[in-house]
C-alpha cells in the first residue's frame, strides 16, 4: 500500500540495522534507507496528485473503528519533508567517524524516528497519533543521550520530563474526547461534535489535546526544553531534532484545530493567535542575547514556530469572522496556506543552519562566537550555505522566508490582526539582526589572536559538505521558484479547510483501500450504529 511505505520502510531497515552482523552493516543501511526515502515520499505525493487522498484502513476495519492511515496533500508534503531532512543529516553523519559501541543503536533509533515523523503525519485518529509520538519520543530521547556525555544527559531529561507532561495531557485529552462522543478518529470526531451542538464543550475537550501538541511544538511558556536539548548534540542529531520534532507538534495543532475541534474557531484561533504572538517575540528576543551559534539557531525555532501558528490561527479567525463565504475560503485558504509554507521552508532551512554549524565547529572547534572569525576566507563555502540559509531564514527577498512571511503578513492585515502582524515584522528585524551578528562575528571579521588554525576537515568532509550544499540549493529553489511551492501550500490548506469532503474521505475511504479497491467516498451517515 502506497501510504504505508513511508512508515514500513524505515521499520523494516530499522529491524535489519538491528539484526544484521558487523560493524558497518547498521551505518551502510542507514544511508541506503535514508537516500531511499526522498523516493518513496515522491511516489505518494505523485499518487495523491493524481488521485486524491489516500485513506487506508488498517487490517480491514472501517473508520471510525480501525486505524486509519491518511495521506492528503499536506501529509504527503510533511513526509517528503521528513524524508528530505532524514536523507541530508544521514548522509551528513556518514561523514563523522564511526564508532562501533554506539552506530548500531544510533542507526536503529534514527530509522525508528523517521518512521514516527512518518507515522504521525499520516495518523487519521488520536490513537494512532498517540503511538507514533511515544515512538518520537523513545528514540529521541536514545539518541540524545546515547553517548553519555553530561551535558546531553542533563537536557535529554528536560527534554524527557515536559515529553511526558505532554503525553499525559495527550492521553486524558483522548480519553475524554472517547468518554464524550465514543470516537478517537479525527474525521469522525469532528462530526459527532457538531452534531451535540454544545461548541464549548468541543473546546474544552480540545484544550488538553492543544496544550500536549504546543509542549511538542515548544510553545509558549514551554519553550525551555529545547534550548537545553539540542545544543549539546551531535551536528547531524541536532539537526534532525530541528527539523522535525517541533513540526510534528505545529502539524498536530493545524490537524485537530480544522478537522476535528471547528465548533468555536474564534475562540481557539484567537489562543493560537496569542501563543504565537508571545512565542515569535520572546523566542527571538532570547536568540538576540545568545553568543553561540547553536544557541541562537535553538532560540530561533521557537520564534519560527510562532509564525506556523500565526497563520492557523489567522485561518480559524477568518473563518469565524467574515460574513461571506467566497471571501471566507479565499482568506482563510491564504492565512493556512502561509503557515504551511512556512513549515515548507523553514524545516529545509532551519535544518541546514545547524548543519552549517556543524561544519564551522568541524574547522574550529567550537560554535562560540568570541572564538571565531574569517571563516568567509578560509571557507567560502560554508560562508555561502550559511549566507543563503540565514537570508531565508530572515525572510530577505527574494529568499524563501520572504514569499512565506508576505503571504502571513497580507493574511493578518486582511484579517485586521494588527498585534499579531506588528510582531511578524518585529521579528523578522530582529532575525535578520542575530543572523547578520553571526554572519559578522563567525565569517566577516579577522580571527581573533587567541583562535586555534583551521582544522583539516578530513576524510569525511565532502559527504557532509554535500548535504548541507543540497539543502541550501534546495531553499535557493523555493525561493526563486515560489509559485510550485505556493500552489503545494495552498492546495494543502484547501484540503484542511474542506472538512467535510475529508472526513468523507476517510470514514468511507480514499482511493486506495486494505485490498487494493476503488471506492468513491461519501457522507457519513449520522444515524448509522456507532460505538
Amino acid at each position: 500500500m502506497t501510504a504505508m511505505l513511508p512508515i514500513l520502510v524505515p521499520l523494516l531497515a530499522a529491524a535489519l540495522a538491528l539484526a544484521l552482523p558487523g560493524d558497518r552493516a547498521p551505518r551502510l543501511v542507514l544511508l541506503a534507507t535514508a537516500l531511499f526515502l526522498p523516493l518513496v515520499a515522491l511516489l505518494v505525493m505523485v499518487r495523491v496528485h493524481e488521485s486524491g487522498a489516500i485513506v487506508v484502513h488498517v487490517g480491514g476495519w472501517a473508520a471510525p473503528f480501525g486505524i486509519a492511515i491518511v495521506a492528503d496533500r499536506f501529509a504527503s508534503i510533511m513526509v517528503m519533508l521528513a524524508a528530505i531532512v532524514g536523507a541530508a543529516t544521514v548522509l551528513f553523519s556518514s561523514g563523522e567517524a564511526p564508532d562501533p559501541r554506539t552506530d548500531r543503536a544510533r542507526s536503529t533509533l534514527i530509522l525508528a524516528l523517521l518512521a514516527a515523523a512518518a507515522g504521525a503525519f499520516l495518523a487519521g485518529d488520536l490513537f494512532n497519533l498517540y503511538v507514533w509520538f511515544e515512538l518520537l519520543l523513545v528514540s529521541s530521547f536514545g539518541l540524545a543521550v546515547l553517548e553519555g556525555r553530561g551535558n546531553q544527559l542533563a537536557g535529554g531529561i528536560v527534554y524527557v520530563v515536559l515529553s511526558l507532561l505532554s503525553s499525559t495531557l495527550f492521553l486524558v485529552g483522548a480519553g475524554l474526547c472517547y468518554g464524550a462522543v465514543g470516537t478517537l478518529n479525527l474525521a469522525d470526531l469532528g462530526v459527532r461534535l457538531a452534531e451535540l451542538g454544545n461548541p464549548r464543550l468541543a473546546t474544552v475537550l480540545a484544550s488538553p489535546l492543544l496544550i500536549a501538541f504546543a509542549i511538542k511544538a515548544a510553545v509558549v511558556p514551554f519553550v525551555a526544553w529545547l534550548p537545553a536539548a539540542y545544543p549539546p548534540l551531535s551536528s547531524a542529531i541536532g539537526a534532525l531534532f530541528a527539523g522535525l520534532l517541533t513540526k510534528v507538534g505545529v502539524y498536530a495543532i493545524i490537524r485537530t484545530s480544522t478537522i476535528a475541534f471547528v465548533q468555536e474557531p474564534e475562540v481557539i484561533g484567537f489562543a493560537i493567535l496569542t501563543a504565537a504572538g508571545a512565542t515569535m517575540a520572546l523566542g527571538v528576543l532570547a536568540a538576540v542575547s545568545q553568543a553561540e551559534i547553536r544557541r541562537i539557531l535553538s532560540f530561533h525555532i521557537a520564534s519560527q514556530i510562532g509564525y506556523m501558528l500565526m497563520g492557523t490561527g489567522l485561518a480559524l479567525v477568518i473563518v469565524a469572522t467574515t460574513p461571506s463565504e467566497s471571501v471566507r475560503a479565499e482568506l482563510a485558504t491564504i492565512a493556512l496556506g502561509g503557515a504551511i509554507l512556512y513549515i515548507l521552508h523553514h524545516i529545509i532551512v532551519k535544518t541546514n543552519l545547524f548543519l552549517v554549524a556543524g561544519l564551522i565547529e568541524r574547522r574550529r572547534g567550537t560554535t562560540e562566537l568570541k572564538a571565531l572569525g574569517g571563516l568567509a576566507q578560509s571557507d567560502p563555502a560554508i560562508a555561502a550555505i550559511f549566507l543563503i540559509s540565514a537570508l531565508s531564514l530572515a525572510g530577505l527577498p527574494v529568499f524563501s522566508g520572504f514569499w512565506a512571511k508576505l503571504v502571513l503578513v497580507r493574511a493578518g492585515l486582511d484579517a485586521g490582526a494588527w498585534i499579531v502582524t506588528g510582531i511578524a515584522l518585529a521579528t523578522g528585524l530582529l532575525t535578520l539582526l542575530s543572523m547578520m551578528k553571526i554572519w559578522v562575528e563567525a565569517f566577516w571579521r579577522e580571527p581573533v589572536a587567541a583562535a586555534p588554525p583551521p582544522r583539516e576537515p578530513g576524510p569525511g568532509w565532502r559527504p557532509m559538505l554535500a548535504a548541507s550544499g543540497a539543502l541550501a540549493a534546495i531553499a535557493l529553489a523555493i525561493g526563486l521558484g515560489a509559485r510550485p511551492a505556493w500552489w503545494l501550500a495552498r492546495g494543502a490548506a484547501e484540503d484542511m479547510l474542506a472538512r467535510d469532503a475529508a472526513a468523507a474521505r476517510v470514514l468511507e475511504g480514499g482511493p486506495e483501500t486494505p485490498t487494493g479497491e476503488r471506492r468513491e467516498p461519501r457522507a457519513p451517515d449520522p444515524e448509522e450504529p456507532r460505538r
